[in-house]
């Protein structure tokens, strides 16, 4: 308890949670990191698509970006519509539900959990092949430093969302920071040289050209390129987490994130151009991102050369907390409708919803396992989910404001708002298509094939639950008709001190008490004392309950010749529930309570493995009760020790006493 309470912290109360809400300045690093490090890898992407065609590749980034603005500005005029309309968040999601059905909102949710688990994959292994950049005697780590970056980030978030956002401040304003100061700079330089820079550091030969230009390569770089568009979203996703007014707040963040985005993307492209830095194979050696060449090209590979590349990594990797403040959240909504399990709605110590970020973790660093940890191999999986994700929101949106036309508070401005909403649907189910065409045989198949995959889970997950509802529903009030006691049955292996205080609990529930001792357990060569477990019952047990006028419990000697201790047993309850059909059958199982670990090693689990049987094989009519005895007398005060705030809980129990 206290290792757990300084690697995480206190545990929060309910009424601290505003204390745990963001705004702008916080926002930008908590929901901006992932759109912001897309600027390192999505330009990456598309020049990648582009290496073919040579240095004659880079006259056509400067296009593909242009149209990947508009785009960007397309989705942010529509999330801000989409904010204001669900100021409760779930972005995507609620809006799909809402307007297009359940169905179309799950499958906006499994759209949206797939790509934010590709995103903290993506954005870790970037960020690596940044410090990969730098340092290349750490290409061989590439996979251990992926996985130990997940670690710190998951970590980070279990303490909180303000706290994560506080950290992540610092390398999210030196990233923008020092490459708005090498865009400036690169800018400058490239004016005053007619648009010809020289480089400081000349940026690795572009290799010659192996292919012609085509429709379809530019539609291949302009699928990769929608990476940047990834994480725009997560503001709408996670209104829920401002702090109040939380929609202007939400607004003013997403118009930050946008706008410092933009920038990056023209400013990085236009470079690329001026400086002629192409992309370059990440998986040989020797590799460098195109912005590690960018920034080598500016300024030169100085102390600057290493805070900025520094930063970048910081922020590429950090990127998946984006995902750490989404997944949660949206996992949260779809458990509250029963399509996941109930653990994700749960709030943990520290006000975050801890499962869904466990969860998070273990799928992305499975995702990091299997790929390697190399970014190439995960984009073509990457941006799927999300234009998915914007289709839907957007088709939501259109349904959304043309309800509102046919209401009695229609405006204006919903005309226009239904227009934007409408453009922006056709535009992204249209950059979708051009994605699945140019990236399905790459990988885009496995994120395919994993989207209808994981809702059928989420609508097993539903069924279930349903199913319970059905069995466990209660109507009408409280039966108190009378009820005959259960019979009790005790599995005892001799007569001893467990055995007296499962009798002692036993005889006050019911007067029909069976006491049940297996023999032959120990083999042929263990002397049997049959005769003397029976004497004892009859002294120690049958003769006091007389004497007290109680019906004596019964002691059966159940012969076991093959050693088993479960089939005779469940045999035995199963022919005492048949006898009393129209009474219940109460296992009572003496236990003895191992207080350290060393104490399981020294005894054979047997009452812990017939408690399990007796749950998984018993039926409607058992009912199975734990007597523990304890060789050190424990106390409930134990249990307490580091709990939080004890003189405010007793003050609450006692009043409710």
């Amino acid at each position: 308890m206290q290792l757990l309470r300084l690697l995480l912290g206190r545990t929060l109360a309910n009424r601290e949670q505003a204390k745990e809400k963001i705004g702008v300045l916080t926002g930008v690093p908590a929901m901006g990191l992932d759109a912001l490090s897309s600027s390192a890898y999505g330009p990456e992407a598309a020049l990648t698509m582009l290496m073919p065609l040579g240095a004659a590749g880079l006259g056509y980034i400067g296009p593909i970006t242009l149209v990947l603005l508009g785009l960007l500005a397309i989705l942010f005029v529509s999330y801000r519509q989409t904010i204001a309309a669900y100021p409760s968040g779930g972005g995507s999601f609620t809006v799909a539900k809402e307007n297009l059905g359940t169905n179309a909102g799950l499958l906006a949710a499994t759209a949206l959990m797939i790509d934010y688990v590709l995103n903290v994959a993506v954005g870790i292994s970037a960020g690596t092949a940044a410090l990969v950049s730098a340092v290349p005697v750490l290409q061989p780590y590439l996979l251990e430093l992926c996985l130990a970056i997940l670690l710190l980030i998951t970590f980070v978030n279990l303490r909180g969302a303000s706290e994560a956002g506080l950290v992540f401040a610092i390398p999210t304003y030196l990233f923008i920071a020092c490459f708005f100061a090498v865009l400036a700079l690169g800018l400058a330089k490239a004016a005053a040289s007619a648009g010809h820079p020289a480089p400081v550091a000349a940026p690795a030969p572009l290799p010659g050209a192996t292919a012609t230009i085509s429709l379809w390569l530019l539609l291949r770089a302009f699928a990769s390129g929608c990476t940047a568009m990834t994480g725009v979203e997560a503001v709408s996703n996670g209104v829920g987490a401002f702090r109040e007014p939380a929609v202007p707040h939400a607004r003013r963040t997403l118009a930050a994130i946008v706008s410092i985005l933009a920038l990056l993307l023209a400013g990085i492209a236009y470079l690329a151009q001026a400086y002629a830095i192409g992309a370059m194979d990440q998986s040989r050696p020797g590799y460098q991102s195109v912005l590690s060449q960018l920034v080598g090209a500016v300024v030169g590979r100085g102390w600057f050369y290493y805070v900025a590349i520094a930063s970048l990594l910081a922020v590429l990797s950090l990127s998946a907390n984006t995902s750490f403040n989404g997944f949660p959240r949206l996992c949260r909504l779809v458990a509250q409708d029963d399509f996941l399990p109930r653990g994700f709605a749960a709030v943990g110590r520290r006000l975050v919803y801890s499962v869904g970020i466990l969860y998070l973790a273990g799928a992305a660093g499975l995702l990091l396992l299997v790929f390697g940890g190399i970014t190439d191999r995960l984009i073509p999986l990457f941006a799927v989910g999300a234009f998915l994700a914007f289709t839907l929101s957007q088709t939501g949106m259109v349904v959304h404001w043309r309800r509102a036309l046919r209401g009695a508070t229609k405006r204006r401005d919903d005309h226009i708002r239904l227009a934007v909403n409408a453009v922006g649907g056709g535009i992204t189910a249209a950059a979708l298509v051009v994605i699945l065409a140019a990236k399905f045989r790459e990988g885009a198949w496995i994120t395919v094939l994993a989207i209808p995959c994981t809702l059928i889970l989420l609508k097993t997950v539903k069924r279930y639950y349903l199913r319970l509802e059905r069995q466990i529903r209660k109507s009408g009030p409280l039966d108190l008709r009378r009820t005959p006691p259960p019979v009790i049955v005790i599995p005892t292996e001799e007569w001893n001190r467990l055995a007296e205080k499962a009798l002692y609990f036993a005889l006050s529930l019911s007067s029909e008490v069976i006491a049940v001792h297996l023999t032959k357990l120990g083999g042929p060569d263990v002397e049997e004392k049959q005769n003397a477990m029976r004497r004892s019952w009859i002294v120690e047990v049958e003769k006091p309950a007389r004497a007290a006028g109680l019906n004596p419990p019964r002691l059966v000697l159940l012969p076991s010749p093959y050693r088993r201790f479960f089939e005779p047993l469940l045999r035995f309850i199963k022919e005492v529930g048949e006898r009393h059909r129209d009474r219940c059958v109460a296992v009572l199982i003496p236990q003895l309570v191992k207080q350290h670990w060393w104490e399981h090693l020294l005894h054979t689990q047997r009452a812990r493995r017939l408690r399990a049987a007796l749950l998984r094989h018993g039926g409607p009519k058992l009912i199975v009760i734990s007597v523990p005895w304890y060789l050190e007398a424990p106390s409930l005060d134990d249990g307490l020790e580091g709990a939080e705030a004890p003189e405010e809980m007793a003050a609450n129990i006692a009043a409710r006493l």
